[in-house]
């Protein structure tokens, strides 16, 4: 194996210097800087990443906590911070909270030291605490994440407007008996697109007994046995909103194996239009977010705070969420 006093001797300068090119620190004249990395390219020289962290205090890693792993819309957020960390020269390391405050904690604790900032994604508001406990000094920008204090940068969906759209939309289509499929009870996501839908069919008129709600916790499966017991009520809702696709999903599915004609029947509409969401039959009228953008941005406000480039100041920015209608929604049967 090549070493950095192989380098050195190859190339007639000192070690020191050959470590000062190697992590850009330092003053060295082009022409040396040129030839040392000439030299280390033929000898097959690459640094070792631990000294090389030891030396400049820096890992070149970014960190992510995130709920969970599964499913179209975390899948999208991590490829979109996949590729900004990339195309940054820096690499990825993610971990899984469930939200509960201990395991945010942990993984606090056990990422410290082995990367340089820390994207958390953490909506569940028993998660607060821990979220805000987040040491000042170490970069962490929020995605979601319910904290009321201002010493993070954060990046919220626009839950709410995005929430509020869709339902002012099958109003004004004229549904007045509207289900929504909820989220988990504790969740940021659920409450604020929850309470946009309480606020709208009061706005409307739609007496409480016709606006039904029913659990559920963001899984295809719980969209499957919620239209189950929609297709049960009596009467029928006319429409249903989802809070987020992969219920409306589910919710789909069981309409249409009960017999319900969708749009037809009983309109359907979802939230973060996840790439499945275009492709079903029919296609998924929702709430569109820009998912992998999403994760984009994140990091590159993280990197301005890793790299010292951010003006200090902490932002809250608001990303847009706007309805997109497709087939699965439209005026409610006679």
């Amino acid at each position: 194996m090549v070493s950095i006093k192989d380098v050195a001797r190859e190339a007639g300068v000192s070690v020191a210097t050959v470590s000062r090119v190697c992590n850009d620190s330092g003053v060295v004249s082009d022409s040396t800087r040129q030839h040392v990395l000439d030299i280390a390219a033929k000898l097959g020289y690459s640094p070792h990443g631990a000294a090389r962290s030891l030396i400049t205090s820096r890992t070149s890693t970014i960190g992510v906590l995130l709920p969970d792993l599964y499913g179209e819309f975390f899948s999208e957020v991590i490829r979109g911070i996949d590729r900004a960390v990339g195309e940054a020269g820096y690499h990825l390391l993610v971990s899984r909270s469930h939200g509960e405050e201990r395991e945010i904690v942990a993984a606090f604790r056990a990422m410290r030291g082995r990367v340089d900032g820390l994207l958390v994604m953490s909506p569940d508001l028993d998660a607060r605490n821990a979220v805000n406990a987040l040491r000042d000094h170490f970069p962490v920008v929020l995605l979601n994440c319910p904290s009321e204090r201002d010493q993070h940068d954060s990046i919220v969906i626009a839950n709410y407007d995005g929430a509020s759209e869709a339902m002012r939309h099958l109003v004004e289509h004229g549904h007045r008996r509207i289900a929504m499929i909820t989220g988990l009870p504790r969740n940021y996501d659920s409450v604020e697109r929850l309470r946009a839908f309480r606020d709208i069919t009061r706005e409307a008129g739609v007496s409480r007994e016709n606006a039904i709600e029913v659990g559920g916790d963001f899984t295809e499966a719980s969209g499957f046995r919620a239209g189950q017991m929609l297709l049960e009520a009596s009467p029928r809702p006319t429409a249903v909103f989802a809070a987020n696709d992969s219920m409306a999903i589910g919710a789909l599915s069981a309409l249409r194996s009960g017999g319900a004609r969708v749009p037809e029947d009983i309109s359907v509409v979802g939230f973060d239009d996840i790439p499945m969401a275009r492709y079903m039959n029919p296609p998924l009228s929702t709430v569109q977010v820009d998912i992998s953008a999403l994760g984009v941005r994140a990091v590159e406000r993280l990197l301005g705070h890793v790299r010292g480039s951010h003006d200090g100041a902490r932002q809250r920015e608001l990303v847009p969420a706007h309805l997109v209608v497709r087939s699965s929604s439209g005026s409610p049967a006679a």
